[in-house]
């Protein structure tokens, strides 16, 4: 008998999926064991009529506790678990023989007296037994993805990483997506660096906001030049070795090469962005053939016709449904776009992507059998850190992610400059760089246009003019000789004649703070536009002061430097190259 199709043995054509079938009173899928047309099988029929022993609940009430997984959590073909003991019905072999469909009571004798499971929640139950999991998408390969959700334990393959945070945060998630380039797989052997062990060839920061509003996906080119710092790996032999860090480098050698693992790639993302990473997926060449394959296409666009000697991509100038070979193909071209470089390839994967986060959301789960096939796809070609690392820790952190809609999630590539050294690689241009990092590190969405959150817009606050500006300028806590370079700097750089060095603040501050009253609001948003400041740094006093009362300037432990923007703005640099995750109108160039 086939384990992950209980009661239709003999029946090649029975998907085990079908035998799902959604019950509209329960908001559940039930497990159907009876022939097509027949009653799904309800927890109150598997009590067999004159059973001599029925499962109670605690407490002596009886009950019935069905513990069995979806399909995409049974055995393996041909074995049998503890559960499947207990679907035997009455009669041993011969009743089954007989060809009985009659749901089982537990059997007399030593294997009734297996312990039974305990019953699942309410809200365990929803995990396992609807179909509305969702998760995100990662990119594989030299570009493709793949989309996260429940899922076996068996499929997941897990990398120790010597952080270990919780699958479900209250605040801000950042998730590590790495495809790798390595032709280890199936059907991966014409891919990639024959002599590859797998780089970072692939790689996205996705940040998910604390209120779960909105997310952002950073596309991190490969042949950027950065630095790798030092990493510890854990060997097979449970040993830890440390990985020697490297200055000036391809961005992707953080993975494969020396032996860096993606707890490499992990550190060198932080020490680039300054967020706090929690969690890393990485997949191959497989994913996004697979995945897409199983969701039957993904719609993709071409603004011309395209020919790719290289990835074997041919289409026509229009929109089409492109899987397995094909959708890799795509995903992996750059010589038929653009200037043929790795940035134009990374359009192409955000259009791929967003497309593919469009169609899991609306379709994926409209039935068991996407479900299933989906999450086979997924799981087989997915690695994690072990903080996520089992299939009840990835259900949790899925249900977490899928509240955010895809209207806002916006893809975004870090950026560069070409590299005056090498023509092969680019560098980061920390001027828009600063400030992207700087937006995601405060939680803001990257939506281009809306200036921060608020029901809606006041009429700006005049500014004063420079020479009217006063204020004493005290240092809380920034570095040593903060407030007189300040008052140097506002004195010589921006006209306030009026500004003063009044020493050190009474007390340290975190933060830095503009104390003022309400007469001089004009002084206080020039001084806050000069300086950066946020709106939770300003803060206005009940009462007027006088004419020559200077307001209060307190330089905290965030400030650096004069004329560096204390505040991370609200709105993306320009020439950030981004798009929508729900922009149907994006086509390859």
């Amino acid at each position: 008998m086939d384990a992950q199709g209980r009661g239709q043995a003999g029946d090649d054509n029975v998907d085990p999926a079908d035998q799902w079938v959604f019950d509209p009173n329960t908001g559940n899928y039930e497990l159907r064991l009876d022939p097509a047309g027949q009653a799904a099988a309800r927890p109150s029929d598997r009590r067999a009529p004159g059973s001599r022993r029925a499962a109670r609940k605690p407490g002596g009430e009886v009950g019935d506790t069905d513990t069995r997984p979806l399909p995409a959590q049974g055995g393996r073909r041909g074995g049998r678990g503890a559960d499947e003991a207990e679907e035997r019905p009455p009669g041993g072999r011969a009743a089954r023989r007989s060809g009985s469909r009659s749901a089982a009571a537990p059997v007399a004798g030593p294997a009734s007296r297996r312990k039974r499971k305990p019953k699942p929640s309410g809200r365990k139950k929803a995990l396992y037994w609807t179909a509305g999991v969702v998760g995100f998408v990662l990119v594989a390969g030299c570009g493709g993805a793949f989309y996260l959700y429940q899922q076996l334990n068996g499929n997941i393959n897990k990398v120790d990483v010597g952080v270990e945070n919780d699958a479900v945060s209250d605040g801000p998630v950042n998730v590590l997506i790495i495809g790798t380039d390595a032709r280890s797989g199936k059907g991966n052997s014409g891919y990639g660096d024959a002599g590859s062990v797998g780089h970072a060839d692939t790689t996205l920061l996705m940040h998910i906001s604390k209120d779960r509003s909105n997310a952002t996906a950073l596309s991190i080119p490969r042949d950027m030049i950065t630095d790798i710092p030092d990493c510890p790996t854990k060997q097979k032999d449970g040993s830890k070795k440390i990985i020697p860090g490297e200055h000036g480098v391809r961005f992707n050698t953080s993975l494969g090469q020396e032996g860096r693992d993606p707890g490499c790639t992990w550190r060198t993302v932080e020490k680039l962005t300054g967020l706090k990473i929690d969690h890393f997926m990485m997949a191959d060449f497989n994913a996004v053939k697979e995945l897409s394959t199983a969701v039957d296409g993904v719609e993709v666009c071409a603004a011309k016709d395209l020919n790719d000697p290289k990835s074997h991509l041919r289409l026509k100038a229009g929109r089409h449904t492109v899987m397995g070979e094909q959708a890799l193909a795509f995903v992996r071209t750059r010589h038929a776009i653009g200037f043929g470089s790795d940035l134009d390839r990374i359009k192409m994967q955000q259009q791929f992507l967003s497309s593919l986060i469009r169609k899991l959301k609306s379709d994926a789960f409209s039935s068991p059998s996407k479900l299933y096939a989906v999450s086979q796809a997924a799981t087989k070609a997915l690695t994690v850190d072990t903080g996520i690392g089992t299939a009840s820790k990835l259900l949790d952190f899925g249900q977490d992610l899928k509240r955010v809609n895809i209207d806002k999630i916006t893809f975004a590539t870090v950026p560069v400059l070409d590299n005056p050294n090498d023509k092969a690689t680019v560098i980061l241009d920390k001027g828009k760089a600063d400030p992207l990092f700087a937006m995601v590190r405060a939680d803001h969405a990257l939506a281009k246009g809306k200036k921060g959150k608020g029901k809606g817009k006041k009429a700006p606050v005049s500014k004063a003019p420079p020479g009217l500006v006063r204020v004493d300028v005290t240092n809380g806590g920034g570095p040593i000789g903060s407030a007189q370079e300040t008052v140097d700097w506002l004195q010589n750089s921006k006209g306030a004649r009026l500004s003063t060095n009044a020493g050190n603040a009474p007390a340290k501050l975190s933060a830095t703070r503009l104390e003022y009253a309400p007469n001089q609001a004009d002084q206080a948003a020039t001084l806050a536009d000069w300086m950066g400041l946020s709106k939770s740094a300003l803060k206005k006093s009940s009462q007027n002061a006088g004419d020559r009362v200077p307001m209060k300037l307190i330089l905290g432990k965030d400030f650096t430097a004069p004329g560096t923007p204390i505040a991370a703005p609200t709105e993306l640099p320009d020439n950030v190259q981004n798009v929508n995750a729900d922009d149907k109108n994006v086509c390859a160039k």
